[in-house]
């Protein structure tokens, strides 16, 4: 049950349509509507308090509309619905209660159950829409997926980009098929068991959207800058109102879309001073909203910080998980000696990774000399699945590996033995898109700036990226991200999966997320307060799960052939390894001594162990 009306923007109903935006600066404002001819007129606005108020008997979703404030104009409606011309064009209103849902009662699996595949919708198909992303839904849930994550898709700058310089928060972007397309992806994705998660920006709108203060100068925060554009204020006065816009826009996501949940993208950026964080609110606003669904709550932030995963009942913000890129950095860095940039504080060793897997993160609040400062805190009772762990996802891809994609840099052993380590584990696994059948085309970041700030944004990207890394070596060769062929070289090549390894790996994913659905240790290790142990053998990292009553060993050697102990007191035998020939591998298996309770793992090789 909904319990939720909207109140800003364009609001339909059966007699007519009724317009409410936020304008504290203008002393007057007006409704521009055009009709179907083209012909335009005007209506003037009450004033409701820092709200000015229209009603329109008998307008009809499909009209198009701005607001003039003071004659100058037209502006869109901040709380737009459909942006048809893009963000500068008139704003359209959109009748939710006109789409017809094919799937019926639908149940989104569990936070602890989720296994995330994060898609662009723009280059995840060719034809870069959601109606094209949509007919390929089924494929994620047959290799056993639970959710499809996708990067922002409110109106941003442009006809092409990564969608985190957002104008226009909540109007889905045309170019990817508009409202009805969004709601028609969502419905194919609930029909097939998916869930669907949305990547919001609440730290800083484009610069573009600096428009905004037209209507109201407190939109913006003035202390604060963002390298992306203004930073929204939250905390500053005529704050409760930019707050009302944000809890308004995921309300209107969850509920006009079905969206299940959202991705919170820097919200260590997220400026808040406030007694009650905005994302604390905007927890408890989606619980009294939809108390039966209670949506997914994901944080994108290198913080480490253990507050993001605490209940607002106990101070915290409320998130059922955070992304945790230390898995990533640990992993990667056995394989990569320089170790620059956001991996400056990781050593390459077993050890570390062992280490991050059983506290979430490898940072506890020691000096990360990848971030120059103190970083993290002691996270280790929570459970499992609240760790988001990632080997790639857009950030990675196209910053800190310069578009190449994991098979170019680890090569096939060891790609197979860490999928095998990162899909087994209890926390919740990400994979970027074309990552389960070990796509190997790139992918750049690519934006449509306006032609006054693309010198800006070059330099900006040159900027961030140097420090990202902590070399400039290499981005010369990188495509300017307004270049076209940036965006036209980073769609997904999907010939890559049918033919080839491509299908073997995806066999491969297909059978290590049948595993992890099935085995009753794995299942139960998810949502339980510290299940596991970890430990490291020269390059091995072994790992101990006991949940459900019983245990698994989890053996993942990146390094040489190499003998390990096993835990004492029981056999143990290989059930599943990551060489297995009939997905791909090399076929070089385990061998486990049940005299000495020792096991012989090949090199670049994840072995996956039950009680005898």
């Amino acid at each position: 049950m909904v319990e939720w009306l909207p109140q800003l923007g364009a609001v339909p109903d059966d007699d007519g349509v009724t317009f409410r935006v936020w304008a504290t600066r203008p002393t007057r404002v007006e409704l521009l509507v055009e009709e179907p001819d083209g012909r335009q007129h005007t209506v003037p606005m009450e004033r409701e308090g820092a709200y000015w108020r229209a009603r329109l008997e008998g307008a009809r979703p499909g009209l198009r509309y701005g607001y003039l404030l003071e004659g100058s104009g037209p502006y869109p409606d901040p709380c737009a619905r459909r942006q048809p011309g893009g963000p500068e064009g008139l704003s359209q209103v959109v009748d939710p209660r006109q789409f017809r849902w094919t799937c019926g009662e639908w149940t989104p699996p569990p936070a602890h159950e989720l296994v995330l595949g994060e898609i662009h919708v723009g280059t995840w198909t060719p034809e870069g829409t959601f109606d094209a992303a949509a007919v390929r839904l089924p494929e994620l849930a047959t290799t056993g997926f639970t959710a499809v994550e996708l990067m922002p898709v409110a109106t941003f700058e442009g006809n092409r980009g990564w969608g985190y310089d957002t104008v226009l928060p909540f109007a889905p972007f045309e170019p990817y098929g508009g409202p009805d397309g969004l709601r028609r992806f969502v419905d194919a994705a609930h029909t097939v068991g998916l869930a669907v998660i949305l990547d919001v920006v609440f730290n800083h709108l484009a610069p573009s959207a600096r428009f905004l203060e037209a209507f109201a100068p407190e939109w913006f925060r003035r202390d604060v800058e963002t390298p992306w554009g203004p930073a929204l204020n939250f905390d500053g006065p005529g704050c409760e109102h930019v707050r009302r816009h944000v809890v308004e826009c995921l309300l209107h996501w969850a509920c006009e879309y079905r969206i299940d949940g959202f991705r919170l993208d820097a919200a260590h950026a997220i400026a808040d001073t406030s007694p009650r964080h905005i994302i604390a609110e905007l927890r408890a606003a989606l619980e009294r909203a939809l108390p039966e669904r209670r949506p997914y709550l994901i944080a994108e932030t290198p913080e480490n910080d253990v507050r993001y995963l605490k209940p607002t009942v106990e101070g915290g913000l409320g998130c059922d998980a955070v992304w945790a890129d230390d898995f990533r950095h640990a992993v990667t860095s056995l394989f990569d000696e320089a170790r620059q940039g956001r991996t400056a504080g990781f050593t390459g060793s077993a050890t570390e990774v062992a280490r991050t897997i059983v506290q979430g993160w490898l940072f506890e609040g020691q000096r990360d000399p990848g971030f120059g400062a103190l970083r993290g805190t002691v996270a280790r009772r929570q459970p499992p699945y609240q760790f988001v762990y990632a080997l790639e996802h857009h950030d990675h891809v196209a910053n800190l590996q310069l578009g190449d994609r994991l098979p170019t840099l680890l090569g096939r052993g060891a790609l197979r033995a860490a999928t095998a380590l990162t899909l087994l584990l209890p926390q919740t696994p990400l994979l970027f898109q074309g990552q389960e059948f070990a796509a190997n085309s790139p992918f750049f970041y690519f934006a449509d700036p306006p032609p006054e700030r693309r010198t800006a944004v070059r330099q900006g990207r040159h900027r961030e990226l140097a420090g990202l890394r902590g070399t400039e070596a290499g981005l010369g060769a990188l495509p300017d991200p307004d270049d076209p062929r940036a965006f036209a070289s980073s769609k997904l090549d999907w010939g890559q999966a049918t033919v080839g390894y491509g299908s073997l790996h995806r066999e491969f994913v297909r059978r290590l997320l049948r595993l992890r659905r099935e085995d009753p240790v794995l299942t139960a290790a998810r949502h339980a307060t510290a299940p596991l142990d970890a430990w490291a053998e020269g390059e091995v990292v072994v790992v101990h799960v006991k949940a459900g009553g019983s245990e698994r060993l989890i053996a993942a050697n990146f390094g040489h052939r190499r003998r390990i102990e096993l835990p004492p007191g029981r056999a143990w035998k290989v059930t599943f390894h990551s060489n297995d020939p009939a997905t791909g591998g090399n076929g070089a298996a385990p061998i486990v001594d049940p005299d000495t309770l020792r096991a012989m793992l090949p090199a670049r090789c994840t072995a996956f162990l039950v009680p005898a």
